[in-house]
């Protein structure tokens, strides 16, 4: 799950950094939590799936 929710953001993060160039601040919060979610999944493993 976490991998798929770090797809996405990574996704709309190159869209919106590569496309849209209006609100910086907002898509670069989307970059971080795509990389804390994929912190959160290699800490927990797949155990918890």
């Amino acid at each position: 799950m976490f991998i798929t929710l770090f797809a996405v953001l990574l996704v709309l993060w190159l869209l919106g950094f590569f496309a849209f160039h209006v609100a910086g601040g907002l898509i670069h919060l989307l970059l971080i939590i795509a990389v804390i979610s994929l912190v959160i999944h290699f800490f927990r493993g797949r155990s918890a799936a």
